[in-house]
């Protein structure tokens, strides 16, 4: 997969973690929307090093999918722990 395709895993991966994960953050759109890819990038990177289980060159890969929606998850809960609800 090339980056343009982990941009866009992350964007749709961090939409879903923002269905996971309702509530309002931070950052709002944009900064989960970062998170989202971040978190494509980290979950896929995470999932190769430590888990042994290589990148697939392939989008529908149900395992980059739950590495991506995983590590937005991650980040995502820990932006919420850094920053709190600063949008009150």
């Amino acid at each position: 997969m090339g980056i343009v395709a982990w941009i866009v895993l992350g964007l749709l991966a961090g939409a879903i973690a923002k269905v996971l994960l309702p509530g309002r953050d931070p950052g709002g759109l944009i900064g989960t929307t970062v998170i989202g890819i971040a978190g494509a990038f980290i979950g896929g990177w995470l999932s190769a090093k430590f888990l042994d289980k290589p990148i697939a060159k392939d989008f529908f890969d149900a395992a980059t999918w739950g590495s991506a929606i995983v590590g937005s998850l991650v980040l995502l809960i820990a932006y919420r722990i850094l920053f709190g609800n600063s949008r009150d």
